[in-house]
């Protein structure tokens, strides 16, 4: 009888402990770590980007607290978890951090190069000296790359691709704009469009992350389907990445 009534015991504490996990609060706030990127993840708050994620977030009641840092910082402040996701990775990038199942947006990657160049495509890519921001690691997405260089700084690129220390610079649309930007004869150069990659959250491994995960795979799910993240994305004139109510495919 005692050995029954001590079962009993230990079944209904392990309910009780079940019970106070279901009905856990849901945070108030998720802690997200960005790069500064013009017109996305601006550290004011304004940009593409954070207009997603305040799209994502806030209507369920959690709101965005924003961290600007370089972008491998930004990683490693998820690993560590001081903060509950980074901006702006690839899938699996990084195997000590959580992907959701749904990504917020997709990199339209370009190679920049002198326009005297050939035009390069992801096929040939593997053929040239490329370069980009360290920590990109655009070797892992882009196919048959053997020869790069990780630069600290955009600052030096044309000069780069001018003395023909690199044949292309490759990153997002809206960095090689800002690169190209910058230079005394833009007609110079030339920008081919190489890749496509998704972006997603990158959370951190624990409870409090994969909790807003989730609510962050169910949200993109519902507002795919209503489609009413397309006015951000005109908003910012920039292109709709969800052309069908499902997840984007992760290669290229």
């Amino acid at each position: 009888m005692a050995r029954r009534w001590l079962a009993f015991l230990i079944l209904a504490l392990l309910g009780t402990v079940a019970s106070a996990h279901e009905v856990m609060p849901r945070p108030s706030v998720i802690h997200l770590a960005s790069e500064e990127w013009e017109d996305y993840t601006a550290a004011d708050g304004h940009g593409l980007g954070w207009d997603v994620l305040r799209k994502v977030f806030e209507p369920a009641g959690v709101r965005l607290d924003i961290r600007t840092e370089p972008y491998t910082r930004a990683m490693g402040l998820a690993r560590r978890a001081e903060v509950d996701a980074c901006v702006g990775a690839y899938f699996q990038e990084d195997s000590g951090l959580l992907y959701p199942r749904w990504n917020f947006d997709t990199d339209h990657v370009y190679a920049l190069g002198l326009a005297s160049s050939p035009t390069p495509t992801a096929q040939t890519l593997g053929n040239y000296r490329l370069a980009w921001v360290r920590g990109y690691d655009y070797q892992k997405y882009l196919p048959n790359v053997r020869s790069f260089n990780e630069v600290i700084r955009r600052t030096g690129i044309l000069s780069m691709l001018t003395y023909k220390r690199a044949d292309y610079y490759i990153d997002a649309s809206t960095e090689v704009d800002y690169v190209l930007s910058r230079a005394r004869d833009p007609s110079l150069f030339r920008r081919t469009h190489v890749a496509e990659l998704p972006l997603y959250l990158c959370f951190a491994n624990t409870p409090r992350a994969r909790s807003l995960m989730t609510l962050f795979d169910q949200r993109m799910e519902q507002l795919v389907r209503s489609g009413e993240l397309k006015p951000i994305f005109e908003k910012w004139k920039q292109p709709y990445p969800f052309d069908s109510n499902r997840s984007q495919d992760k290669s290229l």
